[in-house]
């Protein structure tokens, strides 16, 4: 069920600062967005996934994969609690190690990537990165793992990524590619290296 209160209570404020699903809360331009915990398919994805892109993408080149980051944009970084999202993984290309400041980033990574549950604000977030200029954000669905990847365009907007014939989606900024292996299962490659799939094993 949804439900849109104009002014919480304080007291509510303070249950939900303290109670463990905060972690997940969002503040987008002042406004409180407080999203389900994510269960425990949803993290376990995050966790493979991030933990892949770390090892394969990330760490052969000096970049960075990171999971539930606040993102905010530079010219909030002074009042940066009042408006960020909380990708669940981003990449950030050697060349974007700048926008991070450890509790925080600022600043557009190379990728943004949301594992979309039923009723949650996934695709609400696209103006946001569009805005803040990520060239690319990767949609994984909670339970079939099937990938969707969107380039950044004119307006700012996304458009989706096409697959080849090969069925594989490849992304231009990061060079890794995905094909939904059926099941709960994604196939991942990075550049011409082996495909794994994910979960693997």
């Amino acid at each position: 069920m949804r439900a849109v209160i104009a002014d919480l209570p304080k007291h509510w404020l303070a249950e939900r600062k303290n109670s463990e699903a905060a972690q997940w809360d969002e503040v987008w331009e002042g406004v409180l967005h407080m999203p389900p915990m994510p269960n425990g398919l949803h993290q376990d994805f995050v966790l493979d996934l991030a933990s892949y892109l770390k090892w394969e993408w990330a760490k052969p080149q000096g970049a960075l994969v990171r999971h539930e980051v606040n993102l905010t944009t530079p010219e909030d970084e002074d009042r940066w609690t009042l408006n960020f999202r909380i990708p669940d993984v981003v990449l950030v290309s050697k060349d974007r190690l700048y926008i991070d400041k450890t509790e925080y980033m600022a600043g557009a990574p190379l990728v943004v990537v949301e594992v979309r549950s039923p009723r949650d604000e996934t695709y609400d977030k696209f103006p946001f990165y569009a805005a803040l200029g990520v060239p690319e954000v990767w949609v994984f669905d909670r339970d079939t793992r099937a990938p969707e990847l969107y380039a950044l365009a004119a307006g700012p907007a996304y458009q989706p990524i096409a697959p080849g014939a090969d069925g594989w989606l490849v992304s231009p900024a990061a060079g890794v590619a995905f094909r939904h292996a059926g099941g709960a299962k994604v196939a991942a490659r990075v550049g011409d290296g082996p495909a794994v799939e994910l979960p693997d094993g």
